[in-house]
């Protein structure tokens, strides 16, 4: 069985567990795809020196301390990587293996990022948790592994906002009629994943002449794909009038274009994507 199309749900034990699990579990059932149960460890810090009391301490009672921290040191690692099984063993049991093609369970090591990019050639959608925090003041920045992931991996990505996945009922594209939407749009019109939901291009704030004709040429495109698909303008800044429109929609889910790759272009566009991430409180997403 070729594993080049399967959906990684990227597991971090943290709120959202869970609904990564079910949320790739419902897209790879829904594009009868591999899945796979992924963990990638990061050694932990060191733990910060005792102090130097070597004035002090006797050469040989120092090195008796140093060796008990690195003894201390491994231990943590192996309460670690135990943890980390027993996350992925009790992941494993949410998932109902007799409706997708196969399961892996995967427990690597590095870098969340590295590790991707190194199963990307056989990756079809890789979905993650956002860390969650209730206060809207912490929120200021999208948690930099989301947003690590998001500016280097070329697969689409899903972003669970909330610690429960509700299957979507239907989509909504975020629409600014710049290239990375347009692309987006392509993607959307290609995507088994959103196919026989409806959907609906959303733009925000006051659209050119020539923005709404860009919207209705997307909204032809993808009708002519099969898609169901509606359109409206909604005023305000596009970070707070789309998760409003997205709440009250009901569980739909968002679909981004990533950053756009110019530098100035990465700069407004990549801190509204990074906002409406980080703001959204429905699955999020990111299509090139």
């Amino acid at each position: 069985m070729s594993h080049h199309d399967t959906v990684y749900a990227c597991l971090d034990g943290l709120a959202t567990t869970h609904a990564v699990v079910d949320g790739a579990f419902w897209a790879a059932q829904r594009v009868q795809a591999p899945m796979a149960l992924l963990h990638a460890l990061e050694r932990p810090e060191p733990m910060p020196p005792v102090g130097d009391y070597s004035g002090v301490i006797g050469m040989g009672a120092q090195d008796v301390l140093l060796q008990r921290l690195n003894t201390l040191d491994e231990e943590r690692v192996q309460v670690a990587q135990e943890a980390a099984r027993r996350m992925l063993d009790e992941a494993r049991t949410r998932v109902d293996t007799s409706s997708i093609p196969s399961l892996q369970v995967l427990l690597r090591h590095g870098d969340l990022t590295d590790v991707l990019l190194e199963h990307e050639p056989q990756a079809r959608l890789f979905v993650l948790g956002r860390r969650h925090r209730a206060s809207a003041a912490r929120r200021l920045r999208l948690d930099h592994r989301v947003e690590s992931v998001i500016r280097n991996v070329r697969q689409p990505v899903m972003v669970m906002t909330t610690p429960e996945f509700i299957p979507p009922q239907g989509f909504v594209v975020a629409f600014d009629a710049s290239a990375t939407a347009l692309r987006a749009v392509d993607a959307v019109a290609r995507s088994p994943l959103l196919r026989g939901m409806p959907g609906l291009l959303a733009m925000a704030g006051e659209p050119s002449a020539d923005a709404l004709q860009q919207m209705q040429a997307a909204q032809a495109q993808l009708q002519q794909a099969g898609f169901a698909i509606d359109t409206q303008v909604v005023p305000g800044l596009p970070e707070e009038a789309l998760p409003a429109l997205l709440q009250a929609r009901g569980n739909w889910l968002l679909v981004l274009g990533a950053y756009g790759h110019s530098r100035i272009r990465q700069l407004i566009v990549g801190s509204t994507t990074t906002a409406l991430l980080r703001l959204c409180t429905v699955p999020v997403v990111v299509l090139r």
